[in-house]
């Protein structure tokens, strides 16, 4: 007889402290989804990952630099143009280029060049490697792509944990709340003597387990919103609460074919287009080390003029006149031995060439094999999403009809239990198979060049 009213006062005490807990979840709920929080979908949070993420800019720098390396190479095909002049006084025994002696004295000079030259024939090296450098450049900007693309999958991951991680808050509150109750039915029943000790511990050890799943799915909230601001480069104090899709818009999904996809992905995917490139500029580097074998030929001249105040001509007619020069002429180049600089370049640019190959087709094989998972993936959260409704329509009736049963008496604690415990896992197994066929879905889209949106 002494022991009924402990027990009613520590169940009375633990009820205070979920009072206070569910308290604190719910002013912990209000300021996570609804106070002073900015609705974002998933094409606004992919938009601003992609607007504020380094490592674009960094690719945008990259390709910035292969412009201009692009933009060089082309004018290597137009003349070359230098002038010099220089000035000064020279002091005791010299010669005088501009009088053609040999002075011991003190005199100013003054000399003046123009000179151009325009190649010829370099062995095609100046074309090939204007070609190589504009798939250089190529290479770059699908690089960039690259990037966006990978960090645009990041993104509705992320958004996608967040949504099945707000729904499991919300089933484990209503599961907590659920237990809530049938602690207060199985207080109500021991009062009458219909239950035991063992009862009450039962449904105090399943309100105990609820509680555990209401701070963890919090705290797998928080982290992906945390990873989900990390992503888009914003102030982690920002409070943002992401739109889910409503479940019964789901489209209905198409039975795709390994290869259709493949076939579509590999013509428009970023990291096979930099791949080509890459191969492609290989190709145009081994055609530039190999003319650089050859000889070279190219045309050029000048103008000259000077000045020497030991001639006894005034500067002007020293300058326009009788120091004045002009030439003309052919430079043919002819390359014997540099210490088989050459020669290894121009092995090196063929290997170089076989790598770039071999990475290219890597790169297909590896898209195929993603695109092969990727494909099996959805086929398996389609069958498992179906499976988890089914689930989740039994386990709901057999909860029900076990809840109604326990209340007047005909089931035990413990039978309660496990089709509660059933219950919850179906519950949050659909929640997660959900969001994982979208997820699924999102990925064929992305493979296929699709908007990614809900």
């Amino acid at each position: 007889m002494f022991k009924k009213p402990i027990l009613d006062f520590n169940c009375k005490t633990l009820l205070l402290k979920k009072c206070f807990f569910l308290l604190g979840s719910l002013f912990f709920s209000t300021s996570i989804f609804a106070q002073e929080s900015q609705k974002i979908n998933l094409r606004q949070a992919v938009d601003l990952a992609l607007a504020n993420n380094l490592q674009i800019k960094q690719a945008i720098f990259q390709a910035a630099i292969s412009d201009e390396n692009f933009k060089q190479s082309r004018f290597e095909q137009l003349p070359s143009l230098e002038g010099s002049a220089s000035a000064n006084r020279q002091y005791g025994l010299f010669f005088d280029q501009q009088s053609g002696q040999l002075l011991n004295a003190t005199l100013d000079q003054a000399n003046a060049r123009l000179t151009s030259s325009i190649p010829l024939f370099q062995g095609f090296s100046i074309i090939n490697q204007i070609k190589q450098n504009k798939n250089l450049l190529l290479s770059d900007k699908s690089s960039i792509e690259k990037i966006k693309n990978d960090l645009s999958l990041s993104v509705v991951s992320t958004y996608l944990q967040i949504l099945t991680n707000k729904d499991l808050i919300l089933a484990s509150q209503q599961q907590l709340q659920l237990s809530d109750n049938q602690l207060s039915v199985a207080n109500k029943r021991f009062k009458v003597g219909n239950n035991t000790l063992a009862d009450i511990a039962q449904a105090q050890a399943q309100q105990a387990t609820n509680q555990l799943n209401v701070t963890n799915a919090q705290n797998a909230y928080n982290q992906a919103i945390l990873n989900l601001k990390q992503l888009m480069e914003i102030d982690s104090e920002t409070a943002i609460e992401v739109e889910a899709p409503i479940v019964s818009q789901l489209p209905v999904l198409a039975d795709y074919k390994n290869k259709q996809v493949f076939d579509k992905a590999v013509n428009i995917f970023p990291d096979i287009k930099l791949a080509q490139y890459n191969t492609e500029a290989q190709k145009y580097g081994v055609k530039v080390a190999k003319g650089r074998l050859y000889p070279s030929l190219s045309f050029g001249g000048g103008v000259n003029t000077g000045y020497t105040s030991n001639s006894p001509f005034s500067f002007n007619q020293q300058i326009t006149n009788r120091n004045f020069g002009q030439s003309l002429g052919f430079n043919l180049s002819i390359p014997l031995f540099n210490n088989y600089r050459s020669r290894a370049a121009y092995n090196i640019a063929k290997i170089r060439l076989e790598n770039a190959k071999n990475t290219e087709q890597l790169a297909k094989n590896n898209l195929n094999k993603i695109i092969n998972q990727a494909v099996l993936d959805l086929r398996s959260a389609q069958t498992r999403y179906l499976a988890t409704q089914s689930a989740l329509a039994s386990s709901s009736e057999v909860f029900n009809v076990n809840k109604k049963r326990y209340e007047v008496g005909l089931v035990n604690s413990i039978e309660l239990n496990v089709a509660q415990a059933t219950f919850n896992k179906t519950q949050f197994d659909l929640i997660q198979a959900k969001y994982d066929l979208v997820f699924r879905a999102k990925v064929i889209d992305f493979y296929l060049g699709n908007p990614l949106t809900l």
